[in-house]
């Protein structure tokens, strides 16, 4: 079992090399830690964007462009259709995001015609690792589903087990975030997660308890189950946090970024490939940790 991203992508090197599809590839930070990835073996690159820029960059990283396959397109829109092409054409793995907005390249992935659909509910997924805390987090939507309903949410639970699978966990205990562990028929939220604790027959296959509703101190402190006397099975394990909006799901994964020094990587699932997707502000370091991911992943899917 990975317990840490330095296992991520010491994992990530044992197997295949795989092969990335970045859609606009234009950007320092995208292509370091692209760059970073190749050199680790992780992946080759197939690099979609601005070619001036790319070639630009590469050079000042002390990088070939002869190491990378370059395609030429500048707009956003050209940037992810031509990489989603990659990926429809069987020349990528996997895709990710590089200096463009989410909703530009969910368009291209999402498209009837030309893009990466399965039928499947697609959503994000945060790892989160801490200083002081003794466990990946997985985080999870905050980044694509704004206010999902019952069975979405029941589909971003399954999405975020496939990836503690990929991470080689057997048993994964997942928190349904809520405000109080009481069911409020008032609070959808809380009706929601009983709901979703009680969905047993679907959950079981892939190795995951469900708790819920709980609010995120018992989700992941087992001090805060004994004071309050809450007892149930996942109290205090949390792996997974599913929260009920992308608002509290945004808000907590960038609270343990910028105040608790967290490294983290972040991928979308329910494509037929695995997409990295973190925020444009995000460091080489995530972006690479991401990749590591990605390539987990992909093999898997394989």
């Amino acid at each position: 079992m990975i317990k840490n991203l330095s296992q991520l992508t010491q994992e990530a090197q044992k197997g295949k090399t795989m092969r990335l599809a970045v859609a606009a590839s234009h950007d320092e930070d995208v292509l370091k830690a692209v760059s970073q990835a190749r050199a680790l073996g992780l992946c080759s690159a197939v690099l979609v964007g601005d070619g001036a820029k790319t070639r630009e960059i590469l050079a000042r990283l002390g990088e070939s462009e002869a190491d990378y396959q370059i395609i030429e397109a500048q707009t956003p829109a050209e940037c992810a259709a031509l990489a989603v092409a990659q990926i429809r054409g069987g020349n990528a793995d996997f895709l990710m995001k590089g200096i463009l907005g989410t909703a530009d390249l969910m368009r291209a992935v999402i498209d009837k015609e030309h893009g990466l659909r399965t039928g499947r509910l697609i959503s994000h997924v945060m790892l989160y690792e801490m200083p002081n805390f003794d466990r990946i987090l997985y985080l999870t939507d905050g980044g694509m589903n704004t206010y999902p309903n019952l069975e979405q949410k029941a589909d971003i639970l399954e999405n975020a087990a496939h990836v503690c699978r990929a991470m080689g966990m057997e048993k994964t205990y997942a928190a349904c975030v809520c405000g109080a562990e009481v069911v409020n028929p008032k609070i959808q939220a809380t009706v929601d997660a009983d709901a979703l604790a009680h969905m047993t027959e679907r959950f079981e296959p892939l190795g995951l308890h469900v708790e819920g509703p709980v609010g995120l101190d018992l989700a992941i402190s087992p001090e805060a189950c004994h004071h309050k006397g809450y007892a149930g099975e996942g109290g205090g394990k949390a792996d997974i946090l599913l929260v009920p909006t992308y608002e509290v799901g945004n808000g907590i994964g960038k609270t343990l970024t910028y105040f608790a020094n967290a490294a983290s990587a972040g991928i979308i699932m329910g494509a037929t490939v695995p997409i990295i997707l973190v925020s444009r502000a995000d460091t080489a370091e995530t972006k690479r940790n991401s990749i590591a991911l990605g390539c987990i992943i992909a093999r898997t899917q394989a």
